[in-house]
């Protein structure tokens, strides 16, 4: 890789994951299987770092996405940890509201990805002293003010985003140098993925996570997985060390 900016900025990743799984242990990075996590996938399963996978199968994930699961084994050996949803939580959902009751309101998306995909974080969680993300302060106006290291009130751990300086670029020129493999749907205008029926292709030149819950304004554009007493907000974010 002849990139001297990109190599600096991996080198500081890798030092943040050996310092996480060093020193904030136990530790567990919650994977969207996206072209961002798939670059800390490949770091952590590389260095065989002592940080488990995990990843929020919501039910409603493109048949591409799940697919991530058997290549990441084929590819590195490892079985990603899938945390579901309630199915009485889901059931009674669907009963009052029907299978796609998030398209009427704010309230109503928030609450089927309370159900889907906050509540199994929380099960996912339990028990470890830090997670790990692929949030990036390019994704989103949500993310501008992005920190590596941030204080996690609401689980009472700590919180890292290791890739909070990396640009498109940047994880696009990793996953290419280090043959990684990634979701096929990022060749067909998906940046940014999460649930089939939330997620659309985005046009040249919109916002990387313009596809997310395209029918909302942007500044509501997060599922609570990043929000505190229904805010997004930044607490005590500090450099980590060795970053």
């Amino acid at each position: 890789m002849s990139n001297p900016a990109l190599q600096d900025l991996i080198a500081q990743t890798r030092a943040t994951l050996e310092t996480i799984a060093g020193q904030y242990g136990p530790a567990v990075f919650a994977s969207s299987l996206a072209a961002e996590d798939m670059v800390l996938t490949d770091m952590i399963l590389r260095d065989k770092l002592p940080i488990t996978i995990f990843t929020l199968e919501t039910g409603r994930l493109h048949a591409e996405t799940l697919g991530m699961l058997d290549r990441i084994r084929q590819t590195y050996g490892y079985d990603v940890t899938p945390y579901r949803p309630e199915p009485a939580a889901v059931d009674s959902y669907v009963a009052q509201h029907g299978r796609n009751g998030f398209y009427d309101s704010v309230e109503l998306r928030k609450e089927c990805c309370r159900i889907r995909k906050i509540e199994p974080l929380n099960r996912a969680l339990a028990g470890n002293t830090s997670w790990v993300t692929g949030q990036r302060r390019a994704q989103s106006v949500t993310r501008a003010a992005l920190d590596v290291q941030e204080a996690d009130p609401a689980h009472d751990m700590v919180k890292f985003n290791p890739l909070a300086d990396w640009s498109e670029e940047d994880v696009w020129e990793y996953l290419r140098a280090n043959q990684v493999p990634y979701n096929p749907l990022h060749d067909k205008g998906f940046p940014s993925i999460g649930c089939e029926p939330c997620t659309r292709a985005v046009e040249p030149g919109e916002d990387v996570r313009a596809g997310r819950w395209w029918w909302e304004n942007p500044d509501s554009k997060e599922c609570g997985l990043h929000v505190v007493d229904g805010k997004l907000i930044r607490i005590k974010s500090q450099a980590a060390p060795g970053a």
